[in-house]
């Protein structure tokens, strides 16, 4: 298995480290100290060396952090997580704090007359940094870099990884990486830009077409890059990630280092230096600066480029979601067969990794199944462990969230299921969700929009009822790379316009909180329109489908779908049957030929 059950939260421990951190604190001379989730490349899942918020709170989302003051230590959660931290956490020395709502800087004025936070100058970002001090300005209180305290409080911490970092065929990737970094060198030197640093794993991985094993889930090597105007690069790693096959593959337009020569190397620049202010660690404009390097803020000049699929990008992934998609519904003609009662949480995860191995081109999960039944599903990252595991009892729906990591896609799909015999409320529910997500699956608009232009589409029929869902309605997926991608997303804060080839997750929700959650994701890429008869010379764009499953009739309310939304669903349903059931067993297929039927 590639997932475990185990119950990884320790709260029972969050008293006694907090403490301890206090006195580092004192010892320091520290009013604070900042505790991100973020490691030094500013992932989203980390190592368990970099685990450092999950240690001291006991908190295991993928996107928060901690303040910890000598009264009060507060725990900065989104919408996503906001059930979620009250079990997690010790709530008597910890307070969650909602996030994005209440920024840092207001909440420190509020608990501080004055005095040094510190923080790690590795674990965050310049931007990050910048706004917290705009918003502490007239104020007693400074933000001060310093040594990671949690670090040394840990005595257990795990070892950095050392995963081996392989080439990633150039048949899949659409272009050879030594192109690549020509191309990204000529739009450096266009600027006017001798360099960029390059710290986010996935562009180093899609930039020399290489994928590591550095974090479970994720294909990504833990590794720096300094990208030239002349289109070399210096890549710093780890020896024991590197192995000659690399070595041939990177060839002369690479140079590798370790990492311990990445100050040395900064230090050495001339400048002009590309920096990016979202990513990179406040540390390498530590380097830049006492070196007296001239340094620019500028994006990560992959990250566009990465976002945009090449033609051979797109249909290897479309290949990888059909084999999901297969995979799939050999699983669900396997959940409906099962009598409410008779398995649990931990039975459906396993079960569907189970038919997803079957597949034998199964390299990891994309993340850990979310398989939250009755109240669970409404913590929107439920994942379920050994303490937690719940039986499917009748009445409940299950949110089944999960996906595939293959060398050719990486997939996310979520399906909410019913088990036995569901209530109206439910079906009502279900049905505005559907509504929303077949709002984005047929919407054209015109180029140059952005997923906050979009977004409120997949929420209007749930906003006519009173209701919402406190995440965004989609977020960018790679290809055998991270099943969150930036920057696209279909999101309000979201200001990126939407080009040909970026795949995108269409995922509204609801969530009930103690009672249910509902949840329907299909991913999506962007694509040209054609132009329509009597249409404008605009032009437009519109989303091509990528994930082929059903979605479970018995909880639509027909009567709530518009003409236009039935005929899509039922077109979907026939494309499933079409484009699946020729991978299936004999059972599958026929019980996607009843699952698909014509609502």
């Amino acid at each position: 298995m590639f997932q475990s059950f185990q119950t990884t939260a320790s709260p029972e421990h969050g008293a006694a480290r907090l403490a301890q951190l206090r006195d580092q604190m004192r010892a320091e001379g520290l009013a604070g100290f900042m505790v991100p989730r973020a490691d030094a490349h500013q992932g989203e899942y980390v190592a368990p060396h970099d685990a450092r918020l999950e240690w001291l709170t006991g908190f295991t989302g993928s996107a928060g952090f901690c303040i910890a003051l000598t009264e009060v230590a507060g725990v900065f959660v989104d919408g996503r997580y906001r059930t979620q931290v009250k079990h997690q956490v010790d709530l008597d020395h910890f307070t969650p704090v909602d996030w994005p709502d209440t920024q840092p800087a207001p909440w420190l004025r509020q608990q501080l007359e004055g005095g040094r936070v510190g923080f790690d100058p590795w674990l965050h970002t310049p931007a990050e940094i910048a706004r917290i001090e705009q918003g502490l300005a007239g104020t007693q209180i400074t933000l001060a870099p310093c040594p990671n305290l949690v670090d040394r409080i840990w005595a257990d911490q795990p070892a950095p990884p050392t995963g081996l970092v392989t080439p990633y065929p150039e048949k899949l990737a659409g272009e050879a990486h030594a192109d690549k970094l020509t191309r990204l060198g000529a739009s450096l030197r266009n600027q006017g830009q001798e360099s960029a640093v390059i710290t986010l794993p996935d562009s180093i991985a899609w930039m020399l077409n290489v994928r590591g094993s550095d974090i479970p889930r994720n294909p990504i090597p833990h590794a720096f890059a300094i990208l030239h105007d002349s289109g070399h690069c210096t890549l710093f790693a780890d020896a024991a990630k590197i192995d000659d096959a690399l070595r041939a593959h990177l060839g002369d337009t690479v140079t590798i280092r370790p990492p311990q020569a990445f100050a040395a190397a900064l230090r050495s620049l001339t400048g002009p230096v590309r920096v990016d202010h979202d990513s990179a660690p406040v540390w390498v404009l530590q380097q830049l600066d006492e070196a007296n390097v001239p340094h620019v803020a500028g994006q990560d000049p992959c990250i566009l480029p990465k976002a945009t699929k090449t033609r051979a990008e797109i249909a290897a992934t479309r290949e990888a979601h059909l084999r999901d998609a297969a995979a799939m519904c050999e699983f669900l003609c396997w959940f409906d067969a099962q009598a409410p009662g008779t398995i649990t949480e931990i039975d459906v995860a396993t079960s569907l990794e189970g038919f997803r191995r079957a597949t034998n081109a199964l390299m990891d999960i994309s993340f850990d199944t979310i398989a939250g039944t009755g109240p669970h599903g409404a913590i929107m990252h439920y994942r379920v462990t050994e303490d937690t595991n719940a039986r499917l009892e009748d009445g409940q729906l299950i949110v089944i969230d999960s996906g595939g990591q293959y060398l050719d896609g990486t997939t996310d799909i979520t399906r909410t299921l019913p088990i036995g015999t569901v209530g109206d409320e439910e079906k009502a529910c279900f049905t505005r969700v559907l509504k929303g997500m077949i709002g984005i699956s047929r919407l054209r608009f015109p180029r140059g929009l952005a997923g906050r232009d979009l977004d409120a589409i997949a929420r209007y029929p749930l906003w006519v009822a009173g209701q919402d869902f406190n995440h965004g309605t989609g977020h960018g997926v790679g290809v055998y790379l991270c099943v969150h991608e930036g920057p696209q997303r279909l999101s309000r804060v979201s200001e990126v316009p939407l080009q040909p080839g970026m795949i995108l997750s269409n995922e509204p929700g609801y969530y009930r909180e103690g009672a249910f959650g509902i949840r329907l994701e299909n991913l999506i890429v962007v694509q040209a329109a054609p132009d329509l008869p009597g249409g404008d010379p605009r032009p437009m764009h519109d989303f091509e489908t990528l994930t082929y499953v059903p979605i479970d009739r018995r909880l639509v309310l027909p009567a709530l779908l518009s003409d236009e939304e039935r005929d899509w669903l039922n077109t979907y349903h026939a494309a499933c049957r079409d484009k699946i059931a020729p991978r299936l067993s004999e059972a599958a297929r026929l019980w996607l030929s009843d699952a698909t039927a014509p609502v």
